[in-house]
């Protein structure tokens, strides 16, 4: 985890600008990397400051990509912030399974709650619960998407930053070995 003030709002502030820019740039369809930062975020920086970071890439970006009907939207924020909750409850348990684990939960999360908020509050779909199985079905493809986008960003993210921390601690051994001959 993240120690240092300056550091953490540094990071804080490439991965918000990181998230940001990914959604205003021209993407498939749900490929971006909110989720993944959510995870990430729970995952390395304080816990008072990972839960806002995804929020923040959200809502900067939607006063550019418009924002909708407030229930879908915050549904989408929620499912947001449960995923950061699911990374804040592995935090000390992190490992390739977990991670794994906790990325495939976060894109199933959100996929049924927003879709069972876009049956609930969209006019798209019949209140039955055949309305409820349609909305799930005609969304797949954007799941699939979602599934996509969550595991190549917290590869990304997550994995390139163990990658990094990793290659800073055997450049310190080195170091010390080559200083003690």
């Amino acid at each position: 985890m993240i120690k240092k003030h300056s550091e953490t709002i540094l990071l804080f502030l490439f991965l918000a600008v990181f998230g940001f820019c990914a959604r205003l740039l021209p993407h498939p369809a749900n490929i971006a990397p909110i989720a993944a930062l959510a995870l990430f975020g729970a995952l390395y920086l304080p816990k008072r400051v990972s839960i806002v970071l995804p929020l923040f890439a959200m809502v900067t970006s939607d006063f550019f990509i418009g924002f909708y009907q407030w229930q879908i939207m915050l549904s989408v924020y929620a499912s947001f912030i449960t995923i950061g909750c699911i990374g804040l409850f592995i935090r000390n348990k992190k490992n390739f399974f977990t991670i794994g684990a906790s990325t495939l939960s976060g894109s199933i999360l959100f996929f049924l709650i927003t879709n069972a908020a876009v049956w609930e509050f969209s006019s798209m779909y019949p209140k039955t619960f055949q309305g409820l199985i349609e909305s799930y079905t005609m969304a797949l493809p954007f799941f699939r998407n979602t599934l996509l986008g969550d595991i190549f960003y917290s590869t990304l993210l997550i994995g390139g930053f163990e990658l990094v921390g990793y290659a800073l601690h055997v450049r310190k051994i080195f170091q010390l070995q080559s200083e003690n001959r």
